[in-house]
This record gives structure tokens, C-alpha cells and sequence, in this order.
């Protein structure tokens, strides 16, 4: 019988420079990042790299020493199975080849040039990175076109130095023989990314109002009331999102899993009827123009009448995502809309020490708890967390509406079915006029009812 062949896993290092203004803490957690980046591209890190210096090294980032021993390293095709533990193995036939060098740094292309001739394999930056998982995972049409937005205004200010590059070639201009008034390859490419840019947004600009009208038609027609989660990514807000609506959402460990905003609603459905939204996730560092270009998913934040902001209660680094999130948010003018922080994921904390998981879970709440009187500490895998979850979310909508009791006389039955459907009937009653019906809902609903149909008689 013939045996399959195992695929060799795609390999990568990870290389980082420390400057002196970055703690040991920060830099570590940015590498901890980085390292779960390169998992949903679809690599295995086998090694981290790491240097301290005053500043990056101009022409290729790290320090020649450290480009030495990352090629050294390179050559000697480490283990599958030895990841991340930054020792050298003997090369092995078996074994898969490291492909790519994935720095924890935007850098030039000059360095990203230098630094992959001298240590023989692709190089990719932190922006880059994220602009290809982005790219890879982008489905609906704005996102497609969200991402172009961001890799070109990515590219265009590199062109300068990629024509250095690629030498005199690079810079012929246009014209007969490559003389004249013509312009540049160079500059060429870059009046066809502005361009391209613009055609974009203007297609973007269109998908918003169209939009805006019809969440807004939505909203007026159903009186709906509507919540976003936000959050770092990875904090478990796609796990959250099917946990209250039932739906059939994508949860995968996987940083940035899905980028496009998925709206469902609360389930068991309430009154006033709840849509839920997912939205993409933040990270430390987002570069700005990602974070410009997803302005229209993240709109569904700003439009929100309620946020959920999501953060990870197991995560060491917790209070840092939770200033991330906080100051993107701003970014986009959603910083004064309502919000209830969830910490999601308190079923993660592990027994230490003579500490028992349940201990620590109990200690970690009341230290939640005291820091944000207000919050709430949840498992999204845990069915009652979520039931009360759901109940807060409820009653914040309920906070600002109003009852009313109504009389709907007897000839005017066919009304029924409006009025259930825009208010809480809380309590119905006969007599011999008609119904009297006891409702709750938003304000301006329940004023327009009452003044249609009246108020029962006293007594």
C-alpha cells in the first residue's frame, strides 16, 4: 500500500529589535502577537530572534551579528516539532526549509532587501503581515475593497525606493528611448495607485449610504434596538456572538478569523427585537491606515446603540487590550457611545501554586469586579453566564422606555397585530369597550399609541 506523503509545515522566525523605550513586558507580549499573526497565515514559528539596540540598524535592521546568526540558523534547516526554542539542529532531508523572516517592525524595502539577501529567506514586516491576512480573509465586496485601499496606500510611498531597487530601469521615463517630459515608471505607478484609490472609495462611499439607508429604513420599520461587540481580537467575540444569537458565526483560534461584520439577531428574540453585531478585532499595533480603511465595519460600532466591549479576563496583558480598544474607538467617534464591559474567557484561568482553578477564577472576579464595579465576568461557553449577559443587555433598552395602558376598542381589533408587533404587551384586560392593554416600549412608539387610541376609563 502506497503511504501518503506528510506536508511539510510552512516554517518561519521571528525577529524583533528592543529599544530602549520598550519594556520587557510590552516587547514580549508584541512578539506574542506577532508569533499568533504568523499561526493564521498559516506558519509554524520555529525560532524567535531578538536584539537590543539604541535604534534599528539603517540599511537592514538587525545588527550583522544578529543577521549572521538568523542565516546560520536558516541554513541548518530545523527540526519540524522544535519550534521557538531558538536552538540549531543538523540538516535533516525530511525536514521543511524556513520561508520566511517575519520582523516585528514596519521597515523600508531597502531593509527588507538587505536583510533577505543576507539571510536567505522572504522577509515580511508586521504591516505587511497583517495587510496578507486581511487580504486572504476578506469576503464581502467593502472589505475586498478596504483591503486594496489599505495595501496600496502601503505601497505607494514605497515605490521611491523600490525604483532605487531596481536601478536605472526603474527610473527610465516615458517618451521616445525613455527621454522627454514623460513621466517615470515610478511615477507612473504611483498616479495608477492614487487613482485606483479613489475609484475605491468612491465605490466604498456608495456601499455606505446604501447602507445607512437601509439600517436606518430597518431600525425605523421594526423598532429595532442594536449591540456591537468589540474587542481585541482573539478575545472570544465570535464565540459570544453565536453564544446570544444561535447562529452558525466562524469560531477559530485564529487572529483576525473573520473580517467581515456579521449582524444576527438575540435569541430567544426579545421585545424591543436586539440585532447583535461582530466587528472586526483590534490588535496593538493596527496600522493607521488599516485601521482608516475599516472604518466602514467599525461604523457599525459608532451606529450602535449599545457597545459590548469584549476582553480577555485570562489574558495577562488584558488592561493593555482593553486601552487598545479604547483609543481606536475614539479614532472612529465611538468613544461616547454606551458600553458594558464583558470579561469574556474567566474559565481559562489555570490553577497555580496551591491555588484551584475555581479559586483563582473567584479571586480574578472580585479583582474585576473592583476595578470596573459595572462589569460583567463571564465563559461565553457557559450557558447561564450567557443568560445573564442577555438579560443586561435587555434591561439596558429597557432603561429608557415607556409604559402605557391603552384602550383598543372592540372595532378596532385589527390593530392588534401593530401594536404587538412595535411594543411589550405586559398584562391584556376585557371589558365592555374593548381591550385594555398594558404596553412598554420606546418612548416615542408608546406616546403615538396612546395618543391614537386613549386611555382606558378609571376604575
Amino acid at each position: 500500500m502506497r503511504q501518503e506523503a506528510k506536508e511539510k509545515p510552512r516554517l518561519a522566525v521571528v525577529a524583533a529589535v528592543q529599544l530602549p523605550n520598550v519594556s520587557d513586558t510590552e516587547f514580549e507580549s508584541s512578539l506574542a502577537e506577532l508569533r499568533d499573526l504568523a499561526k493564521t497565515l498559516g506558519y509554524s514559528i520555529s525560532a524567535t530572534f531578538t536584539q537590543k539596540r539604541a535604534s534599528f540598524d539603517a540599511g537592514a535592521y538587525l545588527g550583522s551579528g544578529k543577521r549572521e546568526e538568523i542565516r546560520a540558523y536558516v541554513d541548518s534547516e530545523p527540526l519540524p516539532g522544535s519550534f521557538d526554542t531558538g536552538t540549531h539542529h543538523a540538516a535533516d532531508p525530511a525536514a521543511g526549509r524556513i520561508e520566511a523572516i517575519l520582523v516585528d517592525h514596519e521597515i523600508s524595502p531597502s531593509q527588507a532587501r538587505n536583510l533577505e539577501k543576507e539571510v536567505g529567506a522572504e522577509v515580511m514586516d508586521r504591516t505587511m503581515v497583517i495587510l496578507e491576512i486581511f487580504h486572504r480573509h476578506a469576503s464581502s465586496r467593502a472589505a475586498r475593497a478596504q483591503v486594496e485601499i489599505a495595501r496600496l496606500g502601503y505601497m505607494a510611498p514605497r515605490l521611491r525606493e523600490l525604483a532605487k531597487l531596481a536601478g536605472p530601469q526603474g527610473r527610465q521615463r516615458s517618451g521616445t528611448g525613455g527621454r522627454g517630459a514623460g513621466e517615470s515608471h515610478t511615477e507612473m505607478d504611483r498616479r495608477k495607485i492614487r487613482d485606483r484609490i479613489a475609484e475605491l472609495q468612491q465605490e466604498i462611499d456608495a456601499m455606505d449610504v446604501e447602507r445607512k439607508t437601509q439600517r436606518a429604513r430597518r431600525q425605523e420599520r421594526q423598532g429595532l434596538a442594536t449591540v456591537a461587540l468589540v474587542g481585541y481580537t482573539n478575545a472570544g467575540k465570535s464565540t459570544l456572538m453565536r453564544a446570544l444569537t444561535g447562529s452558525d458565526v466562524l469560531v477559530e483560534n485564529k487572529l483576525f478569523a473573520t473580517l467581515d461584520t456579521t449582524v444576527r439577531a438575540l435569541q430567544p428574540e426579545s421585545r424591543p427585537r436586539v440585532l447583535v453585531s461582530d466587528t472586526v478585532g483590534f490588535i496593538k499595533n493596527l496600522p493607521h491606515g488599516l485601521v482608516a480603511s475599516f472604518k466602514t465595519t467599525l461604523e457599525e460600532a459608532i451606529d450602535a446603540g449599545l457597545l459590548l466591549h469584549v476582553i480577555d479576563a485570562s489574558d495577562p496583558g488584558c488592561e493593555r487590550q482593553r486601552e487598545v480598544t479604547d483609543r481606536v474607538l475614539a479614532e472612529i467617534g465611538a468613544g461616547e457611545v454606551p458600553r458594558l464591559r464583558v470579561f469574556n474567557k474567566i474559565d481559562n484561568l489555570e490553577p497555580h501554586g496551591d491555588v484551584t482553578a475555581q479559586a483563582a477564577q473567584a479571586s480574578r472576579e472580585a479583582e474585576l469586579r473592583a476595578a470596573y464595579p459595572d462589569c460583567i465576568v463571564m465563559s461565553a461557553r457557559r450557558s447561564d453566564d450567557v443568560a445573564s449577559l442577555r438579560e443586561a443587555i435587555i434591561a439596558f433598552f429597557h432603561r429608557d422606555q415607556a409604559e402605557a395602558e391603552i384602550l383598543l376598542p372592540w372595532s378596532a381589533q385589527q390593530h392588534r397585530g401593530r401594536i404587538f408587533a412595535s411594543c411589550d404587551v405586559l398584562a391584556e384586560r376585557a371589558d365592555e369597550a374593548g381591550a385594555i392593554l398594558h404596553l412598554r416600549g420606546d418612548r416615542a412608539t408608546v406616546d403615538a399609541l396612546a395618543a391614537e387610541f386613549g386611555a382606558p376609563p378609571p376604575g
